[in-house]
């Protein structure tokens, strides 16, 4: 076991809910959990379907129960639940667990409203619970070195923001035809949100953007709709934003633009210069400043600065991905879980991690577009959707 655990003794116990049988995200969150060797999964509530759920778990050699409160009843010892089930399941489950005692690790979006945003927020700082949300770009070494270098002021006062995030899987009519059981929950929106393209990547970008900058935001104009003929979800939103100072900023969310991958772009541009990160190439950093040559910081550099260095676990050249950046946020959020349980301070560094508080300024994000929206793409003050 690695620095904080030998005091702990122990693996953190984990249960999870959701990501059974034909799920993207679930391998990945478990994959994330296992890698340093912090958590041991051991039970969990793997469908709503109680079969594919038991054979779910049979597989994963883990137990099995067919709802939450069953599985609160028999694991008494559960230290965290994973929780990624679909969208409209986060609030109850979030509330139940920490009602529960259990630190929380959880999917986004946080919830489908600002309101049940709040409500988990609300009580993770009353019960003072571990809440980490999984924004997983959040966990890439470089987008940490690019947080840290904006914020030591590498580049200078802050000038403007650009953020996209594109996708071609929904460029096609998926909605004809036979309908998977994943897009059938997502093309409802009452299981999914009050907008597909904002709650599943849109809060991603503006994440980052938040994330990296430091900057919160203070309004937005909003165009979001579908630009798939006949298609009633959203799957695409570009938008003015303007951060605190009246910093400006743009974002850029579809997931039916045809011949794109999991194409993501951030930049922030300072009076002297800028940064720019590419999830293509995630492993990587550029720094451009006025009159100098382009530098490609890259993870596994001897320079880097303790936030990204402290995630990087193999050398340059050697590539990380998204489970390892999933990974990082499992990493930071056990060590903080560790030492609540034996009562000593948590490593700052280890503190980065997004947050129920991050959640719950996401969902006032997606709020705000939906009120530009329906004043015809008009600016709406970003803090009077928490209202």
């Amino acid at each position: 076991m690695t620095e904080a655990f030998p005091l702990l003794g122990r693996r953190l116990r984990l249960a999870v809910l959701g990501g059974g049988p034909g799920s993207f995200i679930g391998p990945i969150h478990r994959a994330a959990a296992r890698l340093d060797d912090r958590f041991e999964i051991v039970a969990g509530v793997l469908s709503s379907n109680p079969a594919r759920g038991e054979e779910g778990a049979r597989v994963l050699g883990i137990r099995h129960y067919p709802d939450f409160a069953a599985l609160v009843e028999g694991e008494r010892g559960l230290d965290a639940v994973a929780i990624m089930t679909p969208n409209d399941r986060h609030h109850p489950e979030c509330l139940a667990a920490i009602a529960a005692g259990l630190h929380v690790i959880c999917d986004k979006p946080l919830a489908n409203s600002v309101a049940e945003a709040a409500e988990i927020a609300t009580a993770v700082r009353r019960t003072m619970t571990v809440f980490c949300l999984t924004h997983g770009y959040a966990g890439y070494p470089m987008i940490r070195q690019a947080r840290a270098m904006v914020a030591a002021g590498a580049i200078g006062p802050i000038r403007a923001v650009q953020v996209e995030y594109i996708q071609a899987g929904m460029s096609a009519r998926v909605e004809d035809g036979a309908i998977s059981r994943k897009l059938a929950w997502k093309l409802a929106v009452e299981r999914s949100g009050p907008s597909l393209v904002l709650g599943d990547i849109g809060t991603h970008a503006f994440h980052l953007a938040r994330f990296v900058s430091g900057l919160p935001v203070v309004g937005l104009a909003a165009d979001l709709g579908a630009i798939v003929p006949g298609r009633t979800v959203d799957d695409y939103g570009a938008m003015f934003l303007r951060f605190q100072g009246g910093v400006p900023g743009t974002l850029l969310v579809s997931q039916a633009l045809a011949g794109t991958e999991n194409a993501i772009t951030l930049r922030v541009f300072g009076d002297l210069g800028h940064v720019e990160w590419q999830h293509a190439t995630s492993n990587y950093l550029t720094l451009a400043l006025q009159g100098r040559p382009v530098q490609r910081l890259a993870r596994g550099d001897a320079d880097l600065l303790p936030p990204a260095a402290r995630l990087v676990r193999i050398a340059r050249g050697h590539p990380e991905g998204l489970t390892e950046a999933f990974a990082n946020l499992y990493r930071d959020a056990a060590e903080l879980m560790a030492a609540r349980l034996i009562s000593v301070p948590a490593d700052k560094l280890a503190l980065e991690f997004p947050t129920a508080d991050d959640g719950l300024e996401g969902m006032m994000f997606v709020d705000a577009a939906i009120r530009s929206r329906a004043a015809g793409g008009a600016w709406v003050e970003f803090d009077a959707a928490a209202d």
